[in-house]
């Protein structure tokens, strides 16, 4: 049963007229400045609700009376990027390739529009960081299969190789093992001359004049004398630490036998649904370039 209510003789501070086997409540209110703070916050929660989008309902929600909207003002932001990039990417669609990498302001905007697009259709194949793999060439070192000069790279990626498109880089590697051209056995001595002389991994003492004569008489014309390769008809260097289908001497011999020859889209657009604009083909080409091989 409630107390009457007395003033603590310990606190100085009134009860509340509540008593617990013996034990009175005080009463003892927040503090002002708490009390105050409530009230604000209160206030405040109410009028942001009213103002600014915040009660869902069905699909749709209270847009509140400002009508502010945070997906507008970045769709905004990303038009007014987008015309500020038309007016670079602009730029460099008319401008040499060359001339685009001496404009450092130009080269930021192809720099970071070539990796977007890279990652977006190159890495697939060459890897994040060109890298390349089996089947796939590197594009971070120096051994190129067509050249690495901006314009080289740039002809490569609109125009691709064996890709159909009447300005394609084309080579044919003849199919020396089914096509009856070498025996077995010259097969097998050729890709021990390749593997021991050029690769390196020629045993001490190992007989490989069979295999030089046999590379003289049907592969120097493509891939060089001294296994340097040909730009010209793509004819990778041989005499080299980079393989595109490995350093295995298994490698050698099915290439012999029955080459592999990659396909590389051509990125026109006119000739490719997916195909990419001039501008962002040379930002791309620029953008390769960079990665470490480029001449």
């Amino acid at each position: 049963m409630p107390t009457k209510i007395e003033k603590d003789a310990l606190t100085g501070r009134h009860t509340t007229g509540h008593e617990w086997d013996g034990l009175q409540e005080l009463n003892t209110p927040l503090p002002k400045w708490w009390l105050y703070t409530f009230i604000a916050c209160c206030i405040f929660a109410v009028g942001y609700i009213a103002l600014f989008p915040s009660i869902p309902y069905g699909r749709d929600y209270f847009h509140g009376w400002l009508q502010a909207s945070s997906r507008t003002a970045v769709d905004a932001d990303v038009k007014a990027l987008e015309a500020q990039r038309a007016f670079s990417m602009d730029k460099i669609k008319y401008t040499p390739i060359a001339q685009v990498k001496d404009d450092p302001k130009l080269l930021a905007v192809a720099t970071a529009a070539g990796r977007i697009a890279f990652a977006n259709n190159c890495q697939p194949c060459h890897g994040a960081g060109g890298e390349g793999r089996v089947g796939y060439p590197s594009l971070a070192d120096d051994t190129w299969l067509w050249g690495g000069t901006l314009a080289d790279i740039q002809q490569t990626i609109t125009y691709g190789i064996r890709s159909g498109n009447d300005r394609a880089r084309n080579s044919v590697m003849p199919n020396f093992g089914a096509g009856g051209l070498l025996t077995p056995a010259q097969i097998e001595a050729v890709a021990d001359f390749v593997w021991g002389a050029f690769y390196g991994h020629a045993a001490e003492g190992q007989d490989l004049s069979k295999g030089r004569a046999v590379f003289a008489e049907n592969c120097a014309v493509c891939h060089g004398a001294n296994g340097e390769g040909s730009r010209t008809v793509g004819a990778p260097p041989l005499k080299s630490a980079v393989h595109l289908y490995g350093d295995l001497r298994a490698a050698i011999v099915a290439q012999v036998t029955n080459p592999r020859m990659g396909v590389m889209p051509s990125w026109e657009k006119k000739t490719n649904i997916t195909g990419l604009d001039e501008a962002t083909i040379k930002s791309v080409a620029i953008y390769v370039h960079a990665l470490g091989g480029g001449e």
